[in-house]
């Protein structure tokens, strides 16, 4: 069995260059490695990294074989030759840091913190999105939250939807909030543009979603899903498109989405549930423009209207001008 390569020794040629907070480690290729895959030696400099980590750090050139960057993973080592690595955190470890960005506050007090989310900020990490996040951002927002589960979020929005969020910013706060949005005791309400012209003033849709069983990435009207609700109420209808004003009762992954669509009314550029980009809208048509709730702490009812952003406006506007 080949040996573990002594990389104890400190990096040559004074500090490492690199990316970020990495470490430096180097290893000569003994003559038990000569011919041996450069990914293997580097699974032994680096054993608490996995072999898809390390070489992916050789696509991002941060491994060098005698000052040179390494050509592939695959790549054969010849004896008496020295290998160099820059040990950068997987995406995953990034996560959880504070990132200083913009955030549009609507409201802030010492427990709560009510947000206008842009769309195309992703509100938690997770596959794809390990940075960049909201969560990331109310890291370096304020100390606190980096003690309280997921930063203090309590409900989230998706993606490419914009609108109101509230984030607690204690541990009575979140625990507060968190029950009162399973009694259904925050109010939420959305504007939606939808392919067809509705039929109905008022309707609602109450049908179970859980995880589409053909797709990971799609919830489904499901038997076996979570009880859900969504009031819907047409402000116009013209063109074959409608504006619609939405009530939650619950709070599910996709709810307006997946309740619409399963109406025959795909979001507009709701490319995931059958929408086709419309009205200059190239992410879903969806803004959650009002939101209620008592203040966990001070016991008072708050109520809060966000307008809708720049591209929404215009496209509510195409479909009510003439209502």
């Amino acid at each position: 069995m080949t040996e573990a390569p002594d990389y104890r020794e400190p990096p040559q040629g004074g500090e490492a260059e690199g990316e970020g907070d990495a470490e430096r480690r180097e290893a000569a290729a003994g003559p038990e490695w000569h011919g041996q895959r450069l990914d293997k030696l580097l699974v032994a400099i680096a054993p608490e990294f996995s072999r898809s980590h390390l070489q992916s750090l050789i696509e991002r050139g941060l491994v060098r074989i005698d000052g040179e960057a390494a050509r592939a993973a695959s790549q054969k080592l010849r004896a008496g030759q020295r290998v160099a690595v820059e040990l950068v955190g997987t995406e995953e470890s990034r996560a959880f840091r504070p990132e200083a960005m913009a955030l549009a506050v609507v409201h802030e007090d010492a427990h709560v913190l009510v947000l206008d989310k842009p769309a195309g900020l992703v509100v938690h990490p997770a596959a794809g999105h390990w940075s960049g996040t909201l969560l990331n951002g109310l890291l370096a927002h304020h100390a606190g939250a980096a003690a309280l589960p997921r930063a203090g979020i309590v409900h989230r929005l998706d993606k490419d939807t914009s609108g109101l969020m509230v984030v607690a910013k204690t541990l009575p706060a979140m625990t507060a909030l968190t029950r009162a949005i399973a009694a259904r005791e925050v109010h939420r309400q959305y504007l939606a543009i939808c392919h067809g012209e509705v039929a109905e003033a008022v309707f609602s849709v109450d049908a179970p979603i859980g995880r589409d069983p053909k797709s990971r990435i799609r919830m489904a009207q499901l038997g076996s899903g979570k009880p859900a609700r969504t009031d819907v109420e047409r402000v116009a209808a013209r063109a074959g498109f409608s504006a619609l004003r939405c009530t939650l009762h619950s709070g599910r992954t996709h709810q307006i989405r997946v309740h619409l669509a399963s109406r025959g009314h795909a979001l507009v550029a709701d490319a995931l549930y059958g929408g086709a980009p419309a009205l200059g809208l190239a992410r879903q048509a969806l803004h959650a423009f009002r939101l209620g709730f008592v203040h966990p702490l001070a016991g008072r009812t708050l109520q809060f209207e966000a307008a809708p952003p720049a591209d929404f406006a215009a496209a509510w506007q195409a479909v009510t001008a003439a209502a």
